[in-house]
């Protein structure tokens, strides 16, 4: 019996099933060296990380301040922090300070003990803002700040601007990846393996690290003498992995 040839086809229906396997056979002998080497690619790599550490001047100081205000009834010293807080805002913009806003405000209860019995004996209202100013101002700033109302000097850290820092961290990734290059390549010499492609790079941290807080005192005990700000250094830091074929 003769089967009927396929529309479209050039091949004999009675030839086409001797050539299916044929093709299926090719096809089969192509693949598998395939994912043979991409199994090879995955099983022989060195996955190493390297490390940079840049260094850039600390020129600003990231400053938080606030006004704090007790007094009988939570109306009166919430009114009261809100008339000095403006104050010292008014004032800190005035003085054309970055990133200036907001960080906290609270009222909360003042409390007393009389033989083990709790008495609420009037209400302390805080509010706090945070800013940044050029290192070698902010003695000045403080001191002036502490006169137009604020009562707290909550903190003081010392960071680079973003251009130093953008710049720090490239420089910290290029060196965190010539770590890791020099690194594989140590590693490689010592087996005796011949190192063939990077298949693999990931960008572990590229960033400062949260700068440290110095300063916390009450304003009032620093208003009279000018306050001494010394700025430093900050550090970003990057790692590289790298995954080497070999």
């Amino acid at each position: 019996m003769t089967r009927a040839a396929l529309p479209g086809s050039q091949f004999p229906s009675g030839n086409l099933w001797k050539i299916l396997p044929l093709a299926l056979l090719l096809c089969t002998t192509f693949v598998l060296p395939a994912l043979a080497q991409e199994k090879d690619k995955l099983w022989r790599t060195l996955s190493v990380t390297g490390r940079g550490v840049e260094t850039t001047p600390a020129t600003l100081a990231q400053v938080s301040l606030g006004v704090e205000i007790q007094g009988k009834t939570a109306q009166e010293v919430q009114q009261e922090a809100a008339r000095r807080s403006s104050a010292v805002v008014a004032f800190l913009k005035s003085q054309n300070v970055e990133k200036l806003q907001t960080t906290g405000i609270q009222l909360n209860p003042v409390y007393s003990y009389t033989n083990n019995v709790q008495r609420i004996t009037g209400y302390a209202a805080t509010n706090t803002v945070s800013f940044r100013i050029p290192t070698e101002k902010a003695g000045t700033l403080l001191d002036d700040a502490v006169k137009a109302g604020a009562t707290q000097i909550n903190g003081i850290s010392f960071v680079a601007n973003d251009q130093a820092i953008a710049a720090a961290q490239k420089q910290a990734l290029k060196e965190a990846t010539q770590d890791a290059q020099q690194q594989a390549d140590a590693v490689f010499s010592a087996l005796g393996f011949k190192p063939k492609e990077v298949v693999s790079v990931q960008v572990n941290n590229a960033s400062p690290p949260p700068p440290p807080m110095f300063l916390r005192a009450e304003a009032a005990k620093v208003a009279d003498a000018s306050t001494p700000v010394v700025g430093g250094e900050q550090q970003v830091e990057a790692s590289v992995t790298l995954q080497i074929s070999y």
